[in-house]
């Protein structure tokens, strides 16, 4: 037993390797170091509270960047999810080749995050780009997408839409895991449609919706790619989402303390709202066996 028990640690040494060296070392030394004073080429020096003083009294960037962020996310995780529904429960149904058009629709997921992505991006709603040209093909006029501070926001929104394949196929398992008898006995007592996806396949689907919010609220606090590549932050920060803040005060202004203690309120507002989502589950998410009525 002891033996079988040391060759499991070995083969689970390069994970726990790893976790250790790149991720729980450098969470702890993140926390540290938000308590002080460190531009990478003198040792820290402790500040004590100074950092976060002066990021929730002091800075507006931090202000505006939070604003933006949360913002950000609010619109992103509600309108990525419910894209992915709506596509997942189109390719749900028995049609000719289908199986292409769920690898097509999945592929954006794989590609969206990309740096090649984010190009291509900037340049199809360029002032000048495809969008654009087909708005004046059918008489519309150009719309500054990027340099105009209330479509910047809203364009990298899309880009994130876009990105919709991981979750829509998770809501397709979820959806093909559902028993038909059910929307059967629903039809035959008259349900429309509408009705048996709102009273069976939303109240059977909650906890893959739950996962997938979960998910997707994560990935959305920690966009980075499109920002950066696409707007830089601008106009007018109006795209300058935390972590951009976080990579400028790290790498540009080299204050790895002010960084870290950004990264950490970050973190702490990340989990907070997990928190929360956990806690309104109680509410809304249904699990086989519920006895909940």
């Amino acid at each position: 037993m002891k033996r079988s028990r040391l060759l499991g640690l070995a083969y689970l040494s390069p994970y726990l390797i790893g976790l250790m060296v790149f991720t729980m070392i450098p969470f702890a030394a993140s926390f540290y170091l938000s308590f002080t004073d460190y531009n990478l080429m003198s040792s820290p020096r402790w500040t004590g509270l100074e950092n976060y003083i002066e990021l929730f009294f002091h800075d507006r960037t931090f202000r505006r960047s939070l604003s933006v962020t949360l913002l950000y996310v609010f619109l992103t995780v509600p309108l990525k999810l419910g894209f992915a529904l709506f596509i997942a429960y189109i390719l749900n149904y028995k049609l000719r080749f289908i199986n292409l058009f769920r690898t097509a629709f999945y592929v954006p997921s794989i590609l969206g995050g990309s740096i090649a992505i984010a190009v291509l991006w900037r340049y199809i709603f360029a002032y000048e780009g495809l969008v654009n040209m087909l708005l004046a093909y059918i008489g519309i006029e150009p719309i500054n997408w990027f340099g105009d501070p209330t479509n910047a926001l809203f364009t990298l929104t899309l880009l994130r839409m876009w990105q919709f394949g991981s979750a829509m196929v998770i809501f397709l398992a979820a959806l093909q895991s559902i028993d038909k008898s059910l929307y059967e006995a629903a039809a035959i007592d008259g349900a429309s449609k509408a009705h048996s996806f709102i009273f069976i396949t939303i109240p059977l689907i909650t906890p893959v919706i739950f996962f997938n919010l979960i998910m997707q609220m994560v990935q959305a606090f920690q966009e980075f790619n499109g920002p950066y590549i696409i707007t830089q932050g601008g106009p007018l920060k109006s795209t300058y989402l935390l972590p951009l803040y976080i990579y400028d005060e790290a790498f540009k202004r080299f204050d790895m303390g002010y960084a870290s203690a950004i990264a950490w309120v970050l973190f702490v507002i990340i989990m907070a709202l997990t928190l929360v989502a956990f806690w309104s589950s109680k509410k809304w998410v249904f699990y086989a066996g519920d006895k909940r009525s």
